[in-house]
């Protein structure tokens, strides 16, 4: 799940243009939004087109738990395995 985690980071940093931030200055349990990574809104529809661009899963948004998947890079990376497991 650590690769996961790194690739996801680095999904991250590079659809969202982040150009100060490392993978190692990104930690998975941290929020993503907010407090944490200071994403918005904006930020996740970018995130969400870059993850189905790369992964080929699409994240519905009328899903009740969108906001959980999207909370930290822990989160998104186990979400997308466990839609490539299916």
């Amino acid at each position: 799940m650590d690769a996961l985690h790194t690739e996801v980071k680095e999904l991250i940093i590079n659809s969202l243009n982040l150009e100060d931030i490392t993978a190692d200055d990104i930690v998975a349990s941290e929020p993503l939004f907010g407090e944490g990574l200071g994403l918005d809104s904006i930020d996740a529809l970018e995130l969400g087109l870059a993850i189905k661009k790369q992964y080929n899963i699409i994240i519905d948004s009328d899903d009740p738990k969108i906001r959980e998947h999207f909370e930290s890079v822990a989160n998104l990376a186990a979400y997308i395995a466990s839609h490539q497991a299916e």
